[in-house]
């Protein structure tokens, strides 16, 4: 074969190649290039997930000086502080109230609580028929004791849960309630739910004597989760328990409520009820930090003296350990 003839033969391969010039550019921009600004993500037919928050969302409770909601707050009386930078602008400004409801209750039935165990199955049964729900709620109920952390049931718990369920659950040994409180925070954040407001409701002594899970690990799960935390302290009226000092703390550090022993129910229900009327979310832009983690601090605008309480901050979920 002659050098003319190899020349004519290879020009059909060459126009192929030719042809097939803009697809091959195409597939390579989308392998080299970043596919996720917002040009491209519109033109793109194809859908593109992403694991960078969109929104940062926070609840919270605003109460005067003489410890009473504040019925008329506007967007301007407060001012956010994520990682000590000011957050004026708000994407949305409303009553949380207005949303569904993730709850996850936990059950102490280790040895320790023995004595106030039928006390504490009353207070969750009454906590159950009492609270206002709403059509979209949902309700989970998990016990722990000994090496277990059980789930009693999920989803429909305001209609299946009853005495007898929970009478017949194990009950004695030690206490591991820092692996109850991960499993509640993992429950919550594998549910995945963005447009819900998740709350944990602990009914315990306090003390954990045998977890897995460091009370760290179990701070930074809570924190992804979102979840506000109201602890109920399980116990003999009127004495403290050793364990009262970490129910506070959770509930101070994730903007829920502290309950002392021997409240009651009623007590229970009408704190969190006036939660559920007077809570605010506010959502806002994600800020750029080189930190993980983000402290959050909601301080009055106008020199009033007004408390702020909510969760203490949040780890993006593509940054969180």
């Amino acid at each position: 074969m002659n050098e003319i003839e190899t020349t004519l033969l290879r020009i059909p391969l060459i126009r192929v190649v030719l042809s097939l010039l803009p697809v091959l550019a195409s597939i390579a921009a989308t392998f080299f290039f970043n596919p996720s600004t917002p040009a491209r993500a519109q033109e793109s037919p194809v859908p593109t997930y992403h694991s960078t928050i969109s929104e940062v969302r926070v609840v919270f409770f605003a109460t005067d000086k003489n410890n009473r909601p504040i019925q008329e707050l506007q967007a301007d009386d407060f001012v956010v502080l994520d990682d000590e930078k000011v957050v004026r602008d708000f994407l949305t400004f409303t009553r949380a109230g207005l949303i569904d409801l993730d709850v996850v209750v936990l059950m102490d039935f280790s040895e320790s609580v023995l004595p106030h165990l039928q006390e504490e199955i009353t207070d969750v049964l009454q906590l159950i028929s009492l609270w206002p729900w709403h059509a979209g709620d949902r309700l989970s109920v998990l016990s722990f004791n000994g090496l277990e952390t059980r789930l009693v049931c999920t989803g429909n718990c305001r209609t299946s849960l009853n005495q007898g369920q929970l009478a017949s659950l194990p009950r004695g040994g030690l206490t591991p309630l820092f692996d109850a409180l991960e499993m509640a925070a993992d429950l919550i954040i594998q549910r995945g739910q963005p447009e819900t407001w998740p709350v944990i409701i602990l009914f315990s002594d306090g003390n954990d004597t045998i977890s897995k899970a460091s009370l760290s690990t179990v701070w930074k799960k809570l924190l992804m989760s979102g979840a506000q935390v109201y602890s109920i302290e399980v116990g003999t009226r009127g004495q403290p328990g050793s364990g009262r000092g970490l129910l506070q703390g959770l509930a101070e550090g994730f903007g829920g409520r502290f309950v002392p022993t021997g409240e009651g129910a009623v007590t229970i229900v009408n704190d969190v009820i006036d939660d559920l009327h007077s809570a605010r979310m506010v959502t806002y832009a994600p800020l750029l930090s080189a930190s993980d983690f983000h402290s959050i601090l909601i301080l009055p605008t106008h020199g009033q003296k007004w408390k702020f309480r909510s969760r203490r901050g949040y780890y993006r979920p593509g940054d969180a350990p």
